[in-house]
C-alpha cells in the first residue's frame, strides 16, 4: 500500500470558554483546526495474515486504521442478544460444530458458559466470543479496534496466542489496533505499525517460553477450579491431585483415579482436567494431561482418558502421543440404570477413549489414529 497522507478537519468554535483557555495556554486559534498523519504501510510487498497497529491513547490508531482499511473492515464491537445465549448471537447459517470450534479454539473452553447471554460473561469471555464471532465473520479483512483494552494483561496474552492460532487456521486477514504493546510477541504478527513513531515494521516472532510447575497437592485445591470444569463440579475422593502454577499462581488441575477393571491391572485413567479461564488457549490442559501421562508411563502403567471436550478430542486425535481407543461417538446405558445415572451417564454426549503412548512411541516412529 503506497505512502498516504491523512488528514483530519475540524471547525474552531469560539466561545467565552475556548477563548479564554486559548489566551490562558496561548493558543493561537484558525478557522480549521488539522490534525495530519503520514502512513506509510506497504502491506502489499509480502503475503500476510495478522498485523499490529499500536501505540498510546491519542497517536491516531483509529484514524490510521479507518484510512488504510476503510468503514468496511473496521470493526468495534458487535451487538448481542440481550436474552438468548451466547451460542445464539453468531451467525444463523454457521454449523454449532464451527462455533464450537472457534470458542474454544480462542481459549473459550467452558460450554457451561456459552448457554448464557452474553452480558453475563466476564470480561475475559465476553472478549473472547467477540473475538470468535469476528474470526467467523464472512469478511476476508477485519480491524478490531481497541484490541485487549478491556481485558486483564493475562488474559490478553493468553487470548492473543490463541486467536494468532485460530486466524491462521483460516484464510482470514486480521488487524488489531491497541495500545497494548505487551501483546506483541504473543500476537506474533507478521506486520506492525507504531503509531507514535510512524514506523513500520516486518516480524518473525515466537511466543515467550511458559514454564509450568507441577506438583502433588490435596484434593481441597479442586475447589479453585470446580466451577470452571465443562462437566461437573464433583471430583473423587480417591482421586490423585496435581496443581499446576506458573510463578506460583494456580493456573491448572488434574485428577486421576484407579481403573477397575480386570483387564487393566496398573491403570489409571484420567478423571478431572481444568484450566483456569484466565490461562485457556496456550494448550495448559493438554501439556498438564500429557505431563502426567508420562508420569505413569515411566512407573509401568498404563494412561486412559475419555473426553466429550472437542478441542481435547482434536489435539489428542492429532498429536502421535495417543491412541485413539474409541472414535467420539455416544456410548449406550442399560435401561437397568437409575434415571440419575443415564442422565449423568456420558451416553448423553459425544466422547472418545485414548491411551496415551507416550514419547517412545514417537521415538520408534510408532503411529497413531
Amino acid at each position: 500500500m503506497p505512502r498516504i497522507d491523512h488528514v483530519i478537519e475540524s471547525e474552531y468554535f469560539e466561545s467565552f470558554r475556548t477563548a479564554q483557555v486559548a489566551g490562558m495556554f496561548d493558543i493561537a486559534p484558525e478557522a480549521k483546526l488539522q490534525r495530519r498523519w503520514q502512513i506509510d504501510m506497504p502491506i502489499e510487498e509480502r503475503d500476510w495474515q495478522i498485523g499490529l497497529i499500536a501505540g498510546p491513547s491519542g497517536s491516531g490508531k483509529t484514524q490510521i486504521s479507518r484510512a488504510m482499511f476503510g468503514k468496511t473492515a473496521y470493526h468495534n464491537g458487535f451487538v448481542w442478544p440481550r436474552n438468548k445465549a451466547v451460542l445464539d448471537g453468531f451467525a444463523k447459517d454457521l454449523r454449532n460444530h464451527d462455533i464450537v470450534a472457534m470458542l474454544s479454539g480462542v481459549g473459550f473452553s467452558s460450554p457451561p458458559q456459552w448457554l448464557l447471554p452474553f452480558r453475563a460473561l466476564s470480561a475475559g469471555q465476553q472478549a473472547r466470543a467477540e473475538l470468535a464471532r469476528l474470526i467467523l465473520d464472512k469478511r476476508p479483512l477485519v480491524v478490531c479496534d481497541e484490541y485487549s483494552s478491556t481485558v486483564d494483561r493475562i488474559v490478553a496474552k493468553t487470548m492473543s496466542h490463541a486467536a494468532a492460532k485460530s486466524v491462521r487456521r483460516t484464510d482470514k486477514q486480521f488487524v488489531a489496533v491497541s495500545c497494548h504493546s505487551d501483546i506483541l510477541p504473543w500476537l506474533c504478527p507478521d506486520w506492525t505499525y507504531d503509531t507514535a513513531s510512524g514506523e513500520f515494521a516486518w516480524r518473525c516472532l515466537q511466543r515467550p517460553p511458559v514454564e509450568l510447575a507441577v506438583r502433588r497437592c490435596h484434593a481441597d485445591a479442586w475447589r479453585l477450579f470446580r466451577a470452571h470444569h465443562y462437566l461437573s463440579g464433583g471430583c473423587n475422593p480417591s482421586a490423585q491431585c496435581w496443581l499446576a502454577t506458573i510463578d506460583d499462581r494456580p493456573v491448572g488441575f488434574i485428577a486421576t483415579i484407579n481403573f477397575l477393571h480386570a483387564a487393566y491391572r496398573r491403570t489409571k485413567r484420567e478423571h478431572r482436567v481444568v484450566v483456569l479461564p484466565d490461562y485457556q488457549g496456550i494448550g495448559i490442559g493438554n501439556q498438564l494431561s500429557e505431563h502426567i501421562a508420562q508420569h505413569y508411563l515411566d512407573m509401568g502403567k498404563r494412561y486412559l482418558a475419555v473426553t466429550s471436550h472437542p478441542a481435547m478430542i482434536g489435539h489428542r486425535i492429532r498429536s502421535a502421543l495417543w491412541r485413539l481407543r474409541r472414535a467420539p461417538g455416544m456410548v449406550g446405558v442399560s435401561r437397568s440404570h437409575s434415571r440419575r445415572l443415564r442422565r449423568v451417564h456420558s451416553s448423553r454426549r459425544l466422547t472418545a477413549s485414548f491411551e496415551y503412548v507416550g514419547q517412545s512411541a514417537v521415538q520408534c516412529g510408532e503411529t497413531t489414529a
